[in-house]
């Protein structure tokens, strides 16, 4: 096409979301053509107004191999535009190491962030060739700061550094008592991934022998540079499955479910794991769940993973406190350490499911490169769809592109999708209506090509702990007196003024953040008639210690409804609850408690988009009336105008009048279509089902890797 034309395609593109899939075109162009004139279109296009075709730009230069185009995009690392530098910094890693941008890597590794960690994966990909080069630089750079996260993250960098000459510098500052604790924590850290050197294990032997972080830190990097010797504890074919979710600490009651990013997943991986290791014909006799934890866990957890068979939980720890996961990206090479830790103390793993575009994944993925395991991913279009969204409401604009990216990082989750997609043995995918559509379209993958590698598996809940809380909820519902089960709801509502007692309620469920629609459910209820109508019951998050994501949501939550006004307005923040009794209360929602709340109420999930909606299954199955929005996977199985309404749930107009519709629609009280809603759930939603759909996959991915060990032979 030429790279004129290409450009001018992504200048041209209807939607944001093409744009940046175009971004390949004009990449490839740049590498097929490269000169002068390529060089000065693309410096022309990075100086424009047009901040899509502006990064897009960026990356093309990373395709020339030419000195002049390396040169400018080295250059870029010092423009007056962070969005600018920090792609600047990322695509420099496709190109061969120059020494003029070690020092300005440097500086962005120091001042941290998700540029930082850009910055320090592009030195990590460079110390292969100039690894003395850059350990030589980092000492002098710790020379001149004495800020200790700077001298933390730097330290890390220096253990990336293969070459034997990191060894010296990295134990002289372990061993330094002068030194900062987290300083050292991090050279102890990345001391354990130098399996060649047994004298190190010696010389942190009296660190292990004192109390605190740095001596944990210490016996983890200790058992990290032992061999591990791989264990087969395969019976008859039976498979071991990893999945991973690392912004939740999961374990098997999910006592923290709703809070922070401890959402639908981490119930999610907990039901699924129990379902595939009890489901014979899976056959899969071991499953290893990983999840965030603290320093001490991880190290106990190696036990029960090398040798329990069933559903074994594996912590990695990341941060001393908990990390949302929009800035858990620099945390990127802890992860990787605790993941290959785990990997390697399980022995033999099968297969390695991924389901989402996060440092797990980006950190996971390596590990699982490292020791020849195939991925299974499964592909959403996320941050696809949330582009799309924001696009055609306005609120992402060319012109204001790179300063979003810069929060949201939407430019780099789509490509880590793209890789994690096409790097995968088998994608799994959601069902959508327009499933082929969506994937070509907004994500760039043809499924009806190789079908045979891509498989539709729904997501599932378990309905015996719906069904349960239905039978609870519709006693209590007759004779709620002796019953303590539902003591915190009642609480709840009887904190409310008299007036606003014996009113359904609106419920919804799910971690606060900006993504799930929380705060825009509340402004849409708050400001309209609905509030007089019925209560808000809000089912998720820490509100005793939130997170950024947390607290934006309650920010805008406390500007319609102040705190001192909740009762009178009747808004009920209730938190997180274990997973249990918010199916009762879910419950509670549809059959009513006398005096207190009125039957019949509804579920809203005002998600701006909403892949599949685990917790909508939820309340269907508990057979109430739904509000979900009209694209991803909702629009699959909500039928609209009779198990719920559709809408586009980030209207706020249209969010209002689909709540009103479904109020209406349960206050006709059809048993039928509560019914209707649970049989679906129930013959097409089980988590039992789901096990059955992946079994196979699993099955043909590990059969599949195994023909291609015995084609290849010994690899050294």
């Amino acid at each position: 096409m030429g790279i004129q034309t290409t450009l001018d395609a992504v200048a041209g593109a209807p939607r944001i979301i093409d744009a940046i899939r175009l971004a390949d075109d004009l990449a490839f162009e740049a590498r097929r053509d490269p000169g002068v004139r390529t060089l000065r279109i693309l410096l022309g296009a990075v100086a424009g107004d047009d901040q899509v075709v502006a990064i897009a730009a960026v990356h093309a230069l990373a395709a020339v191999f030419d000195e002049q185009a390396s040169k400018s995009l080295s250059n870029l690392l010092s423009d007056d535009r962070p969005f600018i530098r920090e792609h600047a910094a990322w695509a420099l890693a496709e190109t061969l190491p120059r020494y003029d941008a070690v020092g300005r890597l440097l500086g962005l590794v120091a001042d941290g962030g998700f540029t930082g960690m850009l910055a320090q994966t592009t030195l990590e990909n460079w110390s292969g060739a100039i690894g003395e080069t850059l350990a030589v630089a980092i000492e002098s750079a710790l020379l001149g700061v004495a800020d200790v996260p700077a001298r933390t993250r730097l330290v890390e960098t220096l253990g990336l550094v293969r070459q034997s000459i990191a060894e010296r510098q990295l134990l002289e500052i372990a061993l330094d008592e002068a030194e900062h604790e987290d300083v050292r924590v991090a050279a102890v850290a990345a001391l354990g991934q130098r399996t060649g050197a047994r004298y190190i294990a010696d010389r942190l032997e009296h660190l292990i022998e004192r109390e605190g972080r740095l001596a944990e830190v210490a016996r983890l990097s200790v058992i990290d540079l032992q061999v591990v010797p791989q264990r087969n504890i395969e019976t008859e074919g039976a498979l071991t499955v990893a999945q991973l979710f690392l912004h939740a600490d999961i374990d098997p009651t999910l006592s923290s479910a709703g809070a922070g990013d401890n959402g639908g997943i981490a119930t999610l991986l907990v039901r699924l794991g129990d379902a595939l290791v009890a489901d014979p014909a899976a056959h899969v006799d071991r499953v290893l769940t990983l999840s965030r934890g603290a320093v001490p866990r991880a190290a106990a957890d190696l036990l029960s993973v090398g040798g329990d068979t069933g559903h074994v939980y594996g912590h990695v720890p990341l941060a001393p406190s908990a990390v949302p996961s929009a800035a858990a990206w620099p945390l990127r090479v802890t992860a990787r350490r605790g993941i290959r830790r785990l990997l390697r103390a399980a022995g033999r793993v099968d297969v390695l499911h991924l389901r989402m575009a996060d440092v797990g994944s980006l950190a996971a993925v390596d590990v699982a490169r490292e020791l020849g395991i195939p991925v299974v991913f499964t592909v959403a279009p996320d941050p696809h769809s949330i582009i799309q969204a924001l696009d055609r409401s306005g609120d992402l604009t060319r012109t204001t592109f790179g300063r979003t990216d810069l929060r949201e990082h939407f430019w780099f989750r789509t490509r880590l999708v793209q890789n994690l997609a096409a790097n995968a043995a088998h994608t799994v995918l959601f069902p959508r209506p327009e499933l082929a559509r969506d994937m070509r379209e907004l994500v760039g993958i043809d499924i009806s090509s190789y079908p045979e590698r891509h498989t539709i598996v729904a997501e599932g809940v378990d309905l015996e702990v719906v069904d349960r809380a239905v039978v609870d909820a519709s006693a209590h519902a007759v004779a709620p007196a002796g019953d303590d089960r539902f003591a915190d709801l009642h609480a709840l509502i009887e904190a409310l003024p008299a007036h606003r007692r014996g009113l359904p309620i609106i419920a919804t469920v799910g971690r606060l953040h900006r993504v799930k629609g929380m705060a825009t459910l509340v402004e849409a209820w708050a400001t309209s008639a609905l509030a007089e109508r019925a209560n808000l019951l809000v089912i998720g998050g820490d509100l005793e210690h939130p997170s950024l994501d947390e607290r934006e949501q309650l920010e805008r939550i406390d500007a319609v409804v102040s705190p001192d006004r909740r009762a009178e307005a009747g808004l009920l923040l209730a938190g997180h609850q274990p997973n249990d009794v918010a199916a009762r209360w879910l419950a509670a929602v549809r059959f009513g408690i006398p005096e207190i709340i009125a039957p019949r109420g509804v579920y809203v999930c005002a998600s701006l988009k909403e892949e599949f909606g685990i917790a909508l299954l939820e309340a269907m199955a508990t057979g109430l009336t739904v509000v979900a929005p009209d694209a991803g996977g909702p629009a699959t199985y909500v039928e609209d105008g009779l198990t719920g309404v559709l809408t586009a749930t980030w209207d706020p107009a249209m969010l209002t009048a689909a709540i009103s519709a479904a109020l209406d629609l349960a206050a006709r009280g059809d048993g039928g279509l509560a019914r209707r809603a649970h049989d679906m759930v129930a013959a097409r939603f089980t988590i039992q089902g789901m096990a059955a759909a992946l079994g196979p996959v699993y099955r043909s991915v590990a059969a599949s890797e195994a023909e291609l060990l015995r084609a290849a032979g010994p690899v050294a």
